[in-house]
């Protein structure tokens, strides 16, 4: 009796550690309008483990709602589509790339249908997880000035002069990987999760899934077998594609996708599968307290700006008559106006006037410069005093003082992931992840729903008003709760 117990119970074990996958995709790009680059893509991932499933879904989009084409009913509509798998609702996670393609008006039926495909087509799966490193495609969009300000890198504004840069900030180059296979060995998914804003193709290219989209490919054209790749965004609110400023060469993410795409498959292929079996997730809503200090903020800009107003020098120059001056004053300055015999001419009032002229040119230049500057510095505050007006608006609508924000954990095998709606600024999830002290625990930003910018504290409070700082609707405060329930989200999944 004892043995044949033993024997039921074995059974039982291994039938409840048995994980099902099923995957889909559909092509969710609006062909309707004037360019299309590359396709975008809704992939649906669906996974089932005893009596908990759970769906992970990709969009080729800028966000869960709250902007682009991603209506802010989306995660009701799909949820409320899915009921007749029997899904629970908070089992349904959405992750945005942030890629700026166009998807289609009919999303949300396009997205339900290719979950219901996937969860058709469940077969037996083993999972592993693994991590690489990707170091070359992005770099931190937010320059520290040695006043102690800090701005940001965007093509909506010029960037500061290189002699006021002190230091830049991080980037986190972790991949983190989880792959599935089929009961045969063969790859069924690769799930890579990666922080960097996908704005490398210009709006000249067309609809595009940067480099996200370039990276699958790659991924799924090596693993052949109808393998499908699955790319998460993780904390890359001030995570830029390198070289993202630069104007003497034509952007393109295909090479950054590529190299992202041979970094997965070289980690992918690492690797080792296991049928252990574990699924587990978790949904909570916390509530974020929204920023209360956008007058003072406001007022801070405006009254910079007429200090900036106020510094701007006359001038008897424009922009014909200053270029060349500056060339002469930069390449020669010793003798700038007139061949140098001018200046070794023995008449004392020929020499005292070019000296004069000279004198009088090169505060011209100098003047013009410092105008330029104060042109460039309107120019960043303009924008992103804009965002402060734009989100005080908001949230004088909204007409209270907090806003709800989800929480979900997700494990798979040993790998664990913990997702938040805003625009999650890279120190955050390297503080989680060095809290935690798992190499397999991942953290990402834009996933079911969309807050804006979701800045750290110090961040928040820059007097140099970047975009994180001032496009966001959060206290700084939120920080601190997040990271908490992160990090509590985590723990609890490695039990």
């Amino acid at each position: 009796m004892k043995i044949l117990c033993l024997f039921l119970l074995v059974i039982v074990a291994t039938a409840r550690a048995e994980m099902l996958a099923g995957i889909a995709k559909v092509d969710i790009t609006d062909r309707t309008v004037s360019l299309v680059n590359d396709p975008c893509f809704a992939k649906a991932l669906v996974l089932k483990s005893g009596g908990t499933t759970a769906v992970v879904i990709t969009l080729d989009a800028v966000a869960v709602g709250g902007i682009g084409r991603v209506g802010n009913g989306f995660m009701a509509t799909v949820r409320k589509g899915l009921q007749e798998l029997g899904i629970p609702p908070a089992n349904i996670v959405v992750n945005a790339s942030h890629c700026h393609g166009i998807v289609r008006g009919d999303l949300e039926p396009l997205v339900i249908q290719a979950v219901k495909e996937a969860a058709k087509n469940l077969v037996p799966v083993k999972a592993g997880c693994g991590v690489g490193s990707e170091t070359r495609i992005s770099e931190n969009r937010r320059l520290k000035m040695k006043d102690g300000s800090t701005v940001d890198m965007r093509r909506a504004y010029s960037m500061p002069r290189d002699e006021d840069v002190a230091s830049v900030g991080p980037i986190d180059p972790q991949v983190g990987l989880l792959r599935l296979d089929r009961a045969d060995g063969t790859p069924l998914a690769v799930l890579y999760q990666f922080a960097c804003h996908p704005i490398m193709n210009p709006p000249s290219k067309g609809c595009s899934a940067d480099y996200p989209g370039y990276a699958s490919k790659v991924i799924e054209e090596a693993l052949g077998g109808g393998a499908m790749a699955f790319f998460v965004q993780g904390c890359g609110g001030d995570i830029n594609p390198v070289r993202y400023k630069e104007v003497t060469r034509n952007a393109d993410a295909e090479p950054l996708g590529t190299m992202l795409g041979a970094t997965v498959l070289a980690a992918a292929r690492k690797i080792e599968t296991k049928g252990d079996g574990v699924l587990k997730i978790s949904n909570a809503t916390i509530a974020i307290p929204r920023a209360a200090d956008y007058n003072a903020r406001i007022s801070n800009i405006e009254a910079e700006q007429k200090k900036l107003i106020a510094a701007l020098k006359p001038t008897n120059i424009n922009f014909k008559t200053f270029l060349p001056l500056l060339l002469q004053h930069r390449l020669w300055p010793d003798t700038p106006s007139h061949y140098s015999q001018s200046y070794l001419h023995d008449q004392a009032l020929d020499r005292k006037a070019i000296s004069q002229l000279d004198a009088d040119n090169r505060l011209l230049v100098e003047n013009y410069l410092a105008n330029i500057e104060i042109m460039e510095r309107l120019t960043r505050l303009n924008a992103n005093l804009a965002l402060l007006k734009m989100h005080l608006k908001q949230t004088l609508a909204a007409g209270d003082q907090t806003l709800d924000a989800e929480v979900c954990g997700l494990r798979v095998g040993d790998f664990k992931w913990v997702t938040f709606p805003g625009e999650v600024t890279v120190q955050v999830g390297l503080n989680i992840k060095k809290a935690a002290k798992d190499a397999n625990a991942h953290v990402s930003g834009y996933t079911n729903g969309y807050i804006w910018y979701t800045p750290t504290v110090e961040q928040r409070l820059n007097p140099g008003y970047a975009q994180e700082d001032c496009d966001t609707l959060v206290a700084p405060e939120w920080q601190k709760l997040f990271e908490t329930k992160a990090l509590e989200v985590l723990t609890n999944l490695s039990r």
